[in-house]
């Protein structure tokens, strides 16, 4: 501090400096409040009230598209069936996949490289891509319009970016630990389950999140692979509130609110182990 300069004098230096940063998380704030706001108002509103105010605050609230919605049958064989392939999927993805990456960094050398290699390029690969092949090859199978065949390609297409993001945390850890507990006698499956995975918890549950984001909102493989209302799931149930010449918007956000309930409560749970996994790698040293 300059001679002369006061305490407050320098808090407003400080402050004006500041300013642009508040100034752009002001505008990313309104950009996710605003549009969440719309989608909770026009879900308390009827269709009627909707149409004839947009954009407004509900003047007569009500829960009558949650009631319906939770009240059919439709919706809960939705729910159910996008639990059971989000579950299945992403607790098999991580068992492969923890597996895979803690092999390729025990394997090591070019060999080890290799493997890494052709997982990671499974990202530069576009979905829409490889979408005709794998319909023709599951159909081959019998495993269209079937909730296996559906928890099948999840595993499949999410295989590359968790063995990407685990490969890398593994490849973090010392040596020296596992070293020391082949000198005990341990085996490798030994130090995967005792040492590595309890160590890796944090990386894993990021990955679980992610993956979890991205099995429960998946549409485009349901709609490929899934024509039986009877086991679509979730994001596929909620097209139907959406016609050819109308749409039911207060029922469709209704059901959109429900559908995120999950993963805001998957997220409060998980969110220390979260940051934990997302930070974990730059904090080795």
């Amino acid at each position: 501090m300059s001679v002369g300069e006061t305490v407050p004098g320098r808090r407003r230096r400080r402050d004006l400096t500041e300013l642009p940063r508040w100034i752009v998380l002001a505008i990313y704030a309104v950009l996710i409040v605003v549009p969440l706001a719309v989608v909770v108002f026009t879900a308390l509103k009827t269709t009627t009230q909707m149409y004839a105010d947009p954009f407004g605050l509900p003047t007569d609230p009500t829960m009558s598209n949650f009631t319906e919605l939770l009240g059919g049958d439709r919706l809960g064989r939705s729910l159910a069936n996008s639990a059971i392939v989000t579950v299945v999927s992403v607790s098999a993805t991580l068992l492969l996949t923890s597996l895979a990456s803690f092999a390729i960094v025990r394997l090591g050398g070019r060999a080890g490289t290799v493997i890494y290699v052709l997982f990671a390029l499974g990202l530069a690969v576009p979905a829409q891509v490889a979408m005709i092949p794998q319909y023709v090859i599951f159909r081959q199978l019998g495993l269209t319009n079937s909730l296996l065949g559906l928890i099948l390609i999840n595993i499949a297409v999410t295989c590359s970016v968790a063995i990407f993001i685990l490969t890398g945390f593994f490849q973090t850890l010392p040596k020296e630990l596992f070293e020391a507990a082949e000198v005990d006698g341990a085996s490798n499956w030994h130090i995967f389950w005792q040492i590595a995975l309890p160590i890796s918890a944090p990386s894993v549950a990021a990955v679980a999140i992610f993956l979890f984001v991205m099995h429960w909102n998946d549409l485009l493989y349901p709609l490929l692979f899934i024509t039986d209302p009877e086991k679509a799931t979730l994001p596929k149930a909620l097209l139907d509130f959406k016609g050819e010449y109308s749409t039911n918007y207060p029922m469709l956000f209704a059901g959109v609110i429900i559908a995120s309930i999950p993963m805001v409560v998957a997220y409060v749970f998980l969110q220390r182990w979260f940051v934990a996994g997302m930070t974990a790698g730059s904090l080795k040293g």
